[in-house]
């Protein structure tokens, strides 16, 4: 590494524990790794969510681009800030997923449409900004941004999976879909 990259990898490993991930991908673009370890930081840590919520963001934002290595990494955090089993079983299957706390399936719902459908219906908008408002729904899409984003390099450059884990995604194996027996089109 030359002294920039080796100036960003310390400084990613005094805030992460380490280098690892999109980061060993980034480094080779010192500005673009900057920018985007701030905009993670920030979306990870800073921002107006509560940590439950970020963490679900993060995984629906994996989930999305069946980005198994973030998935891995955060499914464990997610569940100890208090993003229900359930929910994080149903997402990973993708289903919907049913939360109790009406504010959060009111971001579900709001996270969702933005992933799914990349618009959102009024209803949808006027409930999550009910709760959350504003800024919390600018906080919200920039956090969907910089996960969808880690996904898309974490599977453009085949990062590995943690090797201790096991895959997470029914149709996912490796960095290939796989699809069910009775999925596919018969001659």
């Amino acid at each position: 590494m030359n002294p920039r990259q080796q100036e960003l990898a310390a400084r990613i490993a005094g805030r992460r524990g380490a280098v690892r991930g999109p980061f060993r991908v980034w480094l080779h673009s010192p500005e673009m790794c900057e920018r985007a370890e701030s905009l993670g930081a920030f979306a990870r840590f800073d921002c107006s969510l509560p940590r439950h919520l970020r963490e679900l963001t993060l995984l629906m934002a994996a989930r999305n681009w069946d980005a198994q290595y973030s998935w891995n990494a955060h499914v464990r955090q997610a569940i100890e800030a208090g993003v229900p089993e359930a929910a994080v079983k149903a997402i990973a299957e993708k289903r919907e997923a049913v939360f109790e706390d009406e504010a959060d399936q009111a971001f579900y719902r709001f996270c969702r449409e933005v992933l799914e459908q990349h618009l959102v219906s009024d209803e949808t908008f006027a409930r999550a900004l009910e709760h959350f408002g504003a800024k919390g729904l600018v906080d919200a899409i920039g956090a969907l941004g910089n996960f969808t984003m880690l996904g898309m390099c974490l599977n453009a450059f085949q990062v590995d999976l943690q090797p201790d884990r096991e895959p997470p995604f029914p149709d996912i194996r490796g960095f290939e879909r796989v699809v069910p027996e009775g999925d596919r089109l018969q001659p």
